[in-house]
């Protein structure tokens, strides 16, 4: 560049990095390599949380990861189909998402259901493990019988009495029904040589059950007090002759 008439000329360059010593150019290098170093740890972690942001929208958000399947394992008297409907899990929705206690809920609200265990099988599957009441006895309703669990449940109808099962004279079975409780004490209590034995249980009224055996034999039992021992004497009576035993008051027996 020319300043005025007779000035210097001066001329920009770029000094060739030969001219930067050698001990610049290495101190240049590890700044370079500080900062690099410095930033490498925020870098992977942002990395790190983009990563984990993605698989949380992809498992939450989206229906990829979503329901495809309600498997229903241990239905004997529902059918699977009944229980999916009662399980009303909405499909394609997230998995993750699935309200596992609500699902539960409403399948153990199905009457001949026990309880369930409702859990997630990744990727796409929500299984309801179900366990169904056991029926204790059959009560008589018209031309069918309703089945009454151990807590003295009704839950169910059916056309035909389930073999190994007695057949109970009760009016109102329900839990909390003096005379079902009555009656699921004095089953409790029976030995097996007499459970094996019983055709029939009676129950009009607390103080008046009344077992109906085979070969046409009878054990009038009385109130459930004592059941334990009312059932070990009855056992031992059977060998002997008579149609009908009464242990009502277990010290006093009688047989005839």
């Amino acid at each position: 560049m020319m300043a005025g008439g007779g000035g210097r000329n001066w001329r920009l360059v770029r000094a060739d990095t030969d001219a930067v010593p050698s001990s610049v150019r290495r101190f240049m290098a590890r700044a370079r390599q500080r900062r690099l170093r410095a930033a490498l740890p925020w870098a992977v972690a942002a990395g790190v949380v983009l990563v984990i942001g993605g698989l949380l929208w992809m498992v939450y958000a989206t229906p990829v990861l979503g329901v495809r399947e309600v498997r229903v394992v241990g239905a004997d008297a529902l059918t699977p189909v009944q229980v999916q409907e009662a399980a009303a899990v909405q499909m394609r929705e997230p998995l993750a998402r699935v309200d596992l206690d609500a699902v539960r809920t409403r399948v153990q609200n199905l009457a001949p259901v026990d309880h369930a265990v409702v859990s997630r099988s990744w990727p796409a599957t929500v299984v309801v493990e179900v366990v169904e009441r056991t029926p204790v006895a059959a009560v008589r309703a018209g031309k069918k019988y309703t089945l009454v669990d151990g807590e003295g449940v009704p839950y169910r109808s059916v056309t035909r009495k389930p073999a190994g099962i007695p057949i109970a004279e009760l009016a109102k079975p329900a839990p909390e029904d003096v005379n079902t409780r009555a009656m699921l004490t004095v089953l409790g209590s029976l030995t097996e040589e007499l459970r094996e034995q019983l055709l029939q249980i009676s129950v009009p009224a607390p103080a008046r059950i009344e077992l109906l055996l085979r070969k046409d034999r009878k054990v009038v039992w009385g109130d459930d007090s004592a059941s334990d021992t009312k059932a070990q004497v009855s056992t031992a009576l059977l060998r002997r002759d008579g149609r009908i035993i009464d242990v009502s008051a277990p010290a006093v027996v009688t047989i005839r």
